[in-house]
């Protein structure tokens, strides 16, 4: 099942890695860009990689690193820990060939953060490193020169139709920073989910039950999946769902990730 929350945490504060794996997060972003200062840069990545050096348990780990930062990857790569690499700023899916070469086998988290980077996001998902593409909002924001919703909104979807026609999961919403304001976090989350994104990242662990309870399939949605799937996952065409909804194959696609969402398939 696709994690639909994770959790940043910076990677100068070693005190809070193992409470950021124990939140409920099905990713924990340990972060060595935004959330550390110049100064602290070198102590965070001596405090990230001892922790991934003893390789963590729960959740899936990613490692935002600063851009340019050849010596952040090889320092990562070289703990062995199975982690995925959070790339900022991509532009250009050439920038992403170096990084592929220096920690071959770890996945790529793909920032899409301005208009260059939207422009390229399509080259940028079918990098074959690439796992996944997410946006920065607030550095997309401040190229654009935009934070009104409908401008959000029109990247969040570019970016969705971008990964999806890599072959990618739907992308994660991005942070909300009004930590206090959980209110706003569901009105967003909820205008993200119905846009088609898949999960959120969250800031602080008080954000994690209502991404979860966002995402959750409602009752409706999943009896609604099974229906569609006993309909037709048996070589049906066309079906009548008890309630007169006519079905079809190209259905099956979101009727199943309902059910994923609900746990595996059985």
């Amino acid at each position: 099942m696709s994690p639909v929350s994770a959790l940043y945490v910076p990677g100068d504060r070693p005190d809070r890695f193992g409470k950021a794996a124990a939140s409920g997060a099905d990713v924990v972003i340990l972060d060595l860009e935004d959330a550390v200062a110049a100064e602290a840069k070198a102590a965070a990545l001596a405090d990230v990689t001892a922790y991934l050096a003893a390789p963590p348990t729960g959740p899936a780990f990613q490692v935002r690193v600063n851009a340019g930062a050849a010596h952040e990857i090889e320092a990562v790569r070289d703990t062995g820990a199975r982690v995925g690499l959070r790339i900022p700023k991509v532009e250009d899916p050439r920038e992403l060939d170096e990084i592929a070469s220096l920690a071959p086998g770890l996945p790529l988290t793909a920032l899409i953060e301005s208009a260059r980077g939207l422009e390229a996001a399509a080259a940028v998902a079918a990098h074959p490193a690439v796992l996944e593409v997410a946006l920065g909002e607030a550095d997309l924001a401040s190229d654009l020169g935009s934070a009104e919703p409908l401008v959000l909104d029109h990247a969040r979807v570019r970016l969705l139709v971008a990964a999806r026609a890599a072959g990618l999961d739907a992308p994660m919403l991005s942070a909300y920073p009004a930590i206090a304001d959980l209110d706003g976090l569901r009105a967003d989350t909820e205008r993200g989910r119905a846009l088609g994104m898949r999960g959120r990242v969250a800031v602080h662990p008080k954000q994690l039950p209502v991404i979860r309870d966002v995402f959750a399939p409602t009752e409706r949605e999943l009896a609604w999946a099974r229906a569609v799937v006993g309909a037709l996952e048996h070589g049906g065409g066309v079906a009548t769902l008890p309630d007169g909804e006519m079905v079809d194959p190209a259905m099956l696609g979101r009727a199943r990730r309902l059910l994923e969402r609900d746990g595996p398939l059985r």
